[in-house]
């Protein structure tokens, strides 16, 4: 995995499809590919950036929901239990540029994952930040926010998806 090259990956590439593989071993590679992570995220004014959307298959997400460096924290082989009632609030995607929906989610969510000393964590969020980790990992299984959209959403973004598509 080249580090360097890694860098904000839209719809349609295939990479954000797929299930995304179980992190094996945490070392220089992984520190080196949250940073760069966390410098896509902050480049693009972004709250989360999972692996997929770096170009890379793996388990891993970072969030900051103030979009600051200093706050970001990396989520390694996230599980996510999921809580409370459900709201529908409008939502992007870096990987989905222009594109706004309300998406429904769950307002609480716990995720337990490991951090980048290997350390096991767990955390919950509520809110924005509980979003926030439902949609990393929603990144991580291959689900994008179009997969939840309404037929009517579905209608409203037809243009701007096939805009995407054909650049591929």
């Amino acid at each position: 995995m080249d580090v360097g090259k890694c860098c904000l990956t839209c719809y349609p590439t295939g990479v954000l499809r797929e299930r995304a593989k179980v992190i094996e071993k945490i070392g220089d590679e992984i520190g080196a590919l949250a940073e760069r992570m966390i410098e896509i995220m902050i480049e693009n004014k972004g709250i989360g950036l999972a692996g997929p959307q770096a170009g890379v298959g793996l388990r891993i997400f970072v969030v900051s929901v103030d979009g600051s460096a200093e706050n970001a924290k990396v989520y390694i082989n996230p599980e996510i239990i999921t809580s409370g009632a459900i709201e529908a609030i409008e939502e992007g995607c870096l990987s989905l540029p222009g594109i706004y929906a309300n998406i429904r989610r769950y307002q609480q969510c716990s995720v337990t994952a490991t951090d980048l000393e290997g350390n096991e964590f767990s955390e919950d969020g509520e809110g924005l930040l509980a979003r926030a980790f439902q949609h990393e990992y929603d990144h991580l299984e291959g689900t994008l926010i179009k997969d939840r959209f309404s037929r009517v959403q579905m209608i409203g973004a037809r243009k701007r998806l096939r805009e995407m598509e054909s650049r591929e």
